[in-house]
């Protein structure tokens, strides 16, 4: 299959393309203000407050990342068909992970917007999920498209659902991929990425994650044939203090 056929790839554009027609024309509140000396000047803010004008590299990730707008839904909404885009291109440049660009989306509260907006939001997120996990030339990994994912809509379990129905080969290896990258901190009870939004619960996330890993991924790491090594680290997942600790698989990790 030639790569512009790929079915994800096309999902994928025609949710780019939605989120451009729908916050077609968005700016930020007439009254939006910020502080000259941590994030731009006044010439930049008016950028903000004039419609479908494309904002360079630094001051849309200022943007995007600033956590004191006045009314943050609105600001979301100008920069999101562009700032999608660079997400998807895996030139956002957070400074820690995804998460903080996932923070950005729970700021702006799109969920409780008018079904016209939050549906090509939601539909977004879901492309770029799907497409993370089946397009061999995905740009940014799929784990961290996960938890942007997550901390965008404060709960795990879409996109686990989702991960259930892919079970390709390149689904199967982004599954052995994410395992290996968030191994140590699960075996320390931690959720290997931090929550920002007051509004997420850490605790329910980190539980429905290891539950999800150890019903489905475990069995499904076996059958793909990932390494012994990852699938005794997941299989430690179900194990509680010293029993895990005492495990001849246990990975040595001091926390």
């Amino acid at each position: 299959m030639h790569l512009a056929d790929h079915p994800a790839r096309r999902r994928l554009s025609a949710a780019l393309a939605g989120l451009a027609v729908t916050f077609r024309g968005m700016t930020a509140h007439p009254d939006e203000h910020n502080c000259e000396c941590h994030w731009g000047s006044p010439e930049e803010l008016a950028l903000l407050k004039t419609p479908d004008v494309e904002l360079e590299p630094d001051l849309l990730r200022r943007t995007w990342q600033a956590i004191d707008w006045s009314d943050h839904a609105a600001v979301l909404r100008r920069v999101l068909p562009q700032f999608a885009t660079v997400l998807v291109a895996g030139h956002a440049e957070p400074l820690f992970g995804l998460e903080q660009a996932g923070y950005s989306f729970a700021r702006g509260r799109w969920q409780q917007w008018p079904d016209d907006q939050a549906g090509p939001v939601r539909e977004f997120l879901h492309a770029w999920w799907v497409q993370s996990l089946t397009d061999p030339d995905a740009v940014v990994p799929a784990h961290q498209v996960f938890v942007m994912c997550a901390e965008a809509s404060g709960t795990v379990r879409p996109w686990l659902g989702e991960w259930e129905k892919q079970t390709g080969d390149l689904s199967d290896r982004r599954l052995a991929e994410a395992a290996a990258e968030w191994e140590y901190e699960l075996l320390g009870d931690r959720l290997p990425w931090s929550v920002g939004w007051y509004e997420h619960d850490e605790e329910e996330m980190r539980t429905e994650l290891v539950t999800w890993l150890l019903d489905h991924a475990a069995p499904r790491l076996r059958e793909s044939g990932a390494s012994t090594d990852l699938q005794h680290w997941i299989r430690l997942l179900g194990l509680t203090d010293e029993a895990r600790w005492t495990d001849p698989y246990w990975s040595g990790h001091r926390y």
